[in-house]
């Protein structure tokens, strides 16, 4: 259950509908055994559990539907890998791009990796490595799942952001994303390789 709502979740597939209550109750039903088992629901699965009516059902299925071709960073990071979070997966992506590149990785390409040390690298190795994980990327293929990589505009590629106090048209989750999708990297505290220090 735990791992359904880190996939689903906002930093990661982000899929609309799919919170705490209906991730329980598709496990609970045994619709769902792993994280690829959503993109096997159909409406009449989701009306046989009490919670659904038919409108719910749909907008779940199509919510789900619209998640099949996601951001690849987000996908990885939606992967629940020990170690990788949002910057990571980002960081990972970025250098690898597929995630077939990603998962014959070595610990020492992945350390090459600005930012990614040992730990990391032998968290993402054993991973993929995992004969169930092997398994449930075979399974996202058959059922089309297909993550995308696009390269950044990359106007602040190089350069690393680290946010303090509150933003007044933004939340920090909104400024870390626009800072991302232009190729800037969002750090969670100040480093010496921060570049600007925004304060809210």
């Amino acid at each position: 259950k735990r791992a359904l709502k880190h996939f689903a979740s906002k930093a990661a597939l982000d899929i609309d509908t799919l919170g705490e209550k209906n991730v329980e109750a598709l496990v609970d039903a045994g619709l769902v055994n792993d994280l690829a088992d959503i993109y096997t629901l159909t409406v009449a699965d989701l009306l046989k559990l009490e919670r659904f009516a038919d409108i719910s059902a749909k907008k779940l299925i199509n919510a789900i539907a619209a998640k099949k071709t996601p951001p690849l960073e987000r996908f990885v990071f939606g992967l629940g890998i020990r170690h990788v979070g949002v910057q990571t997966a980002i960081d990972l992506v970025k250098a690898f791009e597929t995630t077939g590149a990603l998962s014959a990785a070595t610990i020492e390409q992945l350390r090459e990796v600005d930012g990614i040390g040992e730990v990391v690298a032998e968290s993402v190795v054993a991973w993929f490595a995992d004969e169930d994980n092997q398994r449930l990327l075979a399974k996202f293929a058959e059922l089309g799942v297909t993550p995308v990589y696009e390269k950044s505009s990359g106007q602040l590629e190089g350069v690393n952001f680290a946010i303090t106090g509150t933003l007044k048209t933004m939340s920090r989750d909104e400024a870390a994303a626009k800072i991302r999708a232009l190729g800037g990297a969002f750090q969670s505290s100040v480093g010496k390789d921060t570049t600007y220090l925004v304060a809210g």
